[in-house]
């Protein structure tokens, strides 16, 4: 059995190695040969899966921030229908990434309507608007939406999809934490020192938004306290030169963690972090179930942030992950002309300072433990997979 796996960017390309392996588990399990092939990246290809192409670095958020993405976009999609001509598909699985899978998706119902198509970790318009509520037309090409939200599986099974709630991926990662000071010594940070985490980007365009703002409100909070040691991961390997220039323009003490080493040294990272600071995204969820007191931002440019407010009319309530499913503000959002050094500072001193809205912040953490599931996610994930294709 042949499948393809249509993901990006370095969220993408994570939540697909997890579910490659999960597959592979479950193919074992029914002594079923299966053969994976993906549009992916370096994790999924570790994980077993031969990449057609990477797009664990092809992303953006926005209208113009898109544009340097789309030619090489255009080639992937080319090569891919090559593929699809020559080696069709026994299914296809389409992981987040909404752009690109929204119209391949469409694209394969059209030129190949009996191939099975299952959506995983779709996009999350139970929590976004568009105009007068405008959504995409992802139940009209998939025989199967696998949701990792409760209010996600309500909200496509409510318009007729054929939804299963398989739980948040990010519970089978959880694994427990090493004791502080073993986190501390591991990361070569002293005791009596303070760990800010700053996660500014997956994405190249985030890198150029958010990463100047989040340097600077850590470079004023070591001013204030010389105990702070700064980290960040550098989330894509040629993202770290410009990193290491920005703390070393901001006179900030940092170290940049090496992409090749973000993975193994997250349970130290998430152990020993006092306060985490970064974007909007998967990340705020695994930082909170790890019990990381953290504060988001997002921006784009202004161009894209009128066009999305005045002509597309485009309308969230909350934009972390974390406060849409608990569908309150539990998680300090700045966004905008709001995400400014200044703005961060103020938000961080009582979360380092362990004031009562941290101790607040992490009784929200274990609410939202509870809405998230049970453990086993994407062996659930696959056997509904190859249960479709198997009929």
């Amino acid at each position: 059995m042949r499948l393809l796996i249509s993901t990006g960017e370095v969220s993408g390309d994570l939540q697909g190695s997890l579910l490659v392996e999960a597959l592979k588990r479950e193919a074992a399990r029914r002594s079923l040969r299966l053969e994976l092939v993906a549009l992916g990246g370096p994790r999924m290809k570790a994980a077993g899966a031969e990449l057609i192409a990477d797009t664990a670095k092809l992303g953006a958020i926005g209208l113009w921030e898109v544009l340097p993405y789309v030619l090489p976009t255009l080639r992937v999609q080319s090569r891919l229908d090559k593929y699809l001509k020559k080696t069709p598909p026994d299914a296809v699985v389409l992981i987040d990434y909404m752009g690109p899978n929204i119209r391949l998706g469409n694209k394969l119902r059209r030129l190949q309507p009996d191939i099975p198509i299952a959506y995983y970790i779709a996009p999350q318009e139970w929590a976004w608007r568009l105009g007068d509520g405008g959504t995409t037309d992802l139940i009209g090409f998939t025989d199967r939406i696998l949701a990792i939200f409760k209010a996600e599986a309500d909200f496509y099974s409510n318009r007729g999809g054929n939804v299963i709630w398989v739980g948040h991926p990010m519970l089978d990662t959880l694994k427990p934490l090493p004791k502080r000071s073993d986190a501390l010594k591991k990361l070569g940070i002293q005791n009596d020192q303070k760990l800010l985490l700053v996660l500014p980007a997956s994405r190249t365009q985030e890198l150029r938004y958010l990463m100047p703002t989040l340097v600077k409100a850590s470079a004023a909070l070591q001013k204030r306290d010389p105990s702070i040691k700064v980290l960040i991961p550098a989330g894509l390997a040629h993202f770290e030169g410009l990193i290491n220039k920005t703390l070393k323009d901001q006179r900030v003490d940092g170290k940049v963690i090496p992409a090749s080493q973000t993975d193994a040294l997250k349970p130290y990272l998430y152990a020993a972090a006092d306060l985490a600071l970064g974007k909007s995204g998967t990340v705020n969820m695994e930082l909170a179930l790890n019990g990381v007191p953290q504060i988001v931002g997002y921006k784009v440019g202004r161009l894209t942030a009128f066009l999305a407010r005045k002509i597309l009319r485009f309308h969230v309530d909350h934009i972390s992950p974390v406060n849409l499913l608990l569908e309150e503000r539990l998680l300090p959002e700045l966004v905008q002309d709001e995400f400014t050094s200044e703005s961060l500072v103020e938000l961080a001193i009582p979360l380092l300072e362990n004031h009562q809205t941290r101790s607040l912040m992490l009784d929200g953490y274990r609410r939202l433990r509870e809405r998230l599931g049970a453990t086993g996610v994407t062996d659930r994930a696959a056997k509904e997979i190859l249960d479709l294709v198997s009929k």
